[in-house]
This record gives C-alpha cells, sequence and structure tokens, in this order.
C-alpha cells in the first residue's frame, strides 16, 4: 500500500507542477521573453516539463504496483 501512495503523490506533484507550468508560461514575464526571444522564460520550461515527469513516472509506478502491464 505505501508503494501506491508514493505512486498518487506524484501523480498530484505532476498536476500542480503542470498547473504551476502553465500559469507561468501564460504570465506576462513570459510573453515578454517570447517577444524578444521566440522561447517562454526557463522556469515555465522546467515546470512543465517536471509536471510532464512526474506524471509519467507515477502513471508507470502505478500500474505495475496494481500488476497491469
Amino acid at each position: 500500500m505505501n508503494n501506491i501512495g508514493i505512486s498518487v503523490a506524484l501523480l498530484a506533484v505532476g498536476v500542480v507542477l503542470l498547473a504551476f507550468g502553465y500559469n507561468a508560461y501564460h504570465s506576462a514575464s513570459s510573453g515578454v521573453s517570447r517577444f524578444f526571444t521566440g522561447a517562454p522564460t526557463d522556469k515555465a520550461l522546467w515546470l512543465l516539463l517536471g509536471g510532464v515527469a512526474a506524471l509519467i513516472v507515477g502513471i508507470v509506478s502505478f500500474l505495475q504496483k496494481r500488476g497491469i502491464k
């Protein structure tokens, strides 16, 4: 049961990081950065990438603990 809890926690962290990354991506500073450089801020990118990574690890771990392959 403890391992499933860690998987669910990773899923929750992934969702939170994606939400923060989405907000950072659509912030004023990210808009200015996209205007001048063509890319959003590093913070927005790292939050989005971290969220996706946490979600993937959480899903894979959860499915393995449940015996689904």
